[in-house]
This record gives structure tokens, C-alpha cells and sequence, in this order.
């Protein structure tokens, strides 16, 4: 059973109407219009290489916010992004209005985007496919989670490889992959702000990615690699087991998005930076 946060403590972060920008590429405009529908998949992914593009990203100040987390296990284990929950002092995912079951313990990782939560248990679980060598250029992915604090989503296709620079509260170069944005859900516009630590889903339902970062103006998401969350995976000797999500259209992703929040197996993560809440007396 999950283990509840006092509701004070999520009606205090909720008020603040705080949005995670902690970590952005550009989120001052809309995505530009769609590119034209590919029918056609591409060349596989090549591997990771020194050529790779660069995009800077400015991890900001811990402060409270909101995120996004999806369950790999149903013994409790989440994935979401590093910066996210970096420097909380207290973390909760959000189970139902006005209550958060308390994140039990956080595992981040130095080497990328990417940290993993520990609750009690998980009601569903998605499946991970991190066999990225099988990708192609020009497939699609679909991004589920909490942009601006609320639920929504977006779909992408595979543009390539680039590398991912960090710099400000912590200083991290990681592998990650490029999407082209596509589409939104309707009326879904500007950032994408919230959505970070949100799975991104292949069309067969299962997880090939963490959404980390977005650049609006370009048009582009960024996902942590699947190599880097296999390596966590390792690191922290976690077994995930999930089953794939149902399988995913352009026309009924917000559909199953939604399917995805109300079972918990996507779930809204609230951070609390030290210093921001004070007991009641």
C-alpha cells in the first residue's frame, strides 16, 4: 500500500503553483507547425560517437516543483529525470486529489538525466525496451506525463543521436536522443515544462525513453538514451517488470495517456526544496 503524504504538505506545493523550469533548452514559444507524416522508417539509430550535435542545457536552483514519473516494477520502482528530484527534501507521487504517497527513497544518477523512486508498491508497471541499436530514424514515440502541472502529452519521431551538456547545479554530458515534435494533444500549448521524468512510449507500448528536456522553438524533445537507464538499471541491481502499454496511434495516444494516469503507471511527482515547508504547529 502506498504510504500518504499529509495533505498539507501537497496543498502547500499545489498553492505555490510552481512548474518545473529547472532544467530547459528554450521554452519561450510554441513547437513550429508539425512536420509532414513519414509513413516510412528510416536507417537504424547508429551508436552513440564523438560527432554527435551538442545542446546546452541550465540546470537551475533546487527549488519546488512539479514533475512526471512512470513505474518499471510493481514492487515499487519509478523512473523520472535527475532534476526532477535532485535536492528535494521531501518527494511525493501524486495518487489522487489532494493526497501523495511518499517517495521512500531516491537513487540518482551521475551520469545522466535520470534517477529512480521507491514507493511501497506500484499498481501497473510499463515495460522497457532498451535495445536501442534496433531503432530506426523516423519512428515514433509518444510522451505521456504532467506538462504545466497538468496531464497531457505529445508525439515525436526519431530525428538521431546528440549529445546532451549540463551545466549550473550539477555539470553532466550524456547520450540522448532527438525527437521531432509532431503533435500535441488539444489544447496543449507552450512548454512542455512538467512533462520531464515522463516515459517516452514506442508505438508497440513499450518505454524506450525519459523525456529530460525540450527546445520549443526548434520543435524538439530530448529522451535519455536507453543505454543510460540500462546502466542505472545495473548500477542499482533493479530488475524491472512491466507489460507493455496498449498500442499507440496518432489518433488515440491522449486516449491512452489518460488510461496510463487514472491506473498510476504514469503518476505526477511533487518535489518540496528544503526550507519551503514548515510543519503545522
Amino acid at each position: 500500500m502506498f504510504r500518504l503524504i499529509p495533505d498539507w504538505l501537497l496543498y502547500i506545493v499545489v498553492i505555490a503553483a510552481v512548474v518545473f523550469v529547472l532544467f530547459r533548452v528554450d521554452q519561450r514559444a510554441d513547437a513550429p507547425a508539425a512536420l509532414p507524416e513519414s509513413p516510412e522508417t528510416g536507417a537504424f539509430l547508429p551508436p552513440p560517437s564523438d560527432y554527435d550535435p551538442e545542446v546546452m542545457v541550465e540546470v537551475g536552483p533546487i527549488a519546488s516543483g512539479l514533475g512526471s514519473a512512470f513505474a518499471i516494477s510493481r514492487d515499487g520502482w519509478w523512473l523520472t529525470a535527475r532534476h526532477v528530484v535532485d535536492g528535494c527534501e521531501h518527494v511525493g507521487l501524486v495518487v489522487s486529489r489532494g493526497a501523495a504517497a511518499r517517495v521512500l527513497e531516491v537513487r540518482r544518477a551521475l551520469f545522466a538525466d535520470i534517477a529512480l523512486l521507491r514507493t511501497n508498491s506500484a499498481p501497473a508497471a510499463l515495460a522497457l525496451d532498451t535495445s536501442e541499436r534496433r531503432f530506426q530514424i523516423g519512428q515514433r514515440a509518444f510522451h505521456v506525463g504532467f506538462p504545466q502541472g497538468q496531464p497531457g502529452e505529445a508525439y515525436s519521431r526519431l530525428i538521431g543521436r546528440e549529445t546532451l551538456v549540463a551545466r549550473g547545479r550539477y555539470d553532466v554530458e550524456e547520450p540522448v536522443l532527438a525527437w521531432a515534435e509532431q503533435g500535441r494533444t488539444s489544447g496543449l500549448h507552450g512548454s512542455l515544462a512538467g512533462i520531464s521524468g515522463g516515459p517516452a512510449i514506442a508505438a508497440n507500448g513499450q518505454v524506450i525513453g525519459v523525456t529530460v528536456a525540450e527546445s520549443a522553438r526548434r520543435g524538439r524533445i530530448y529522451t535519455a538514451a536507453p543505454s543510460s537507464i540500462l546502466r542505472l538499471l545495473r548500477v542499482e541491481q533493479i530488475e524491472p517488470q512491466g507489460a507493455p502499454a496498449p498500442r499507440l496511434t496518432a489518433e488515440n495516444y491522449g486516449q491512452e495517456s489518460d488510461d496510463l494516469r487514472r491506473n498510476l503507471a504514469v503518476a505526477q511527482v511533487v518535489c518540496v526544496a528544503p526550507g519551503d515547508v514548515e510543519p503545522p504547529v
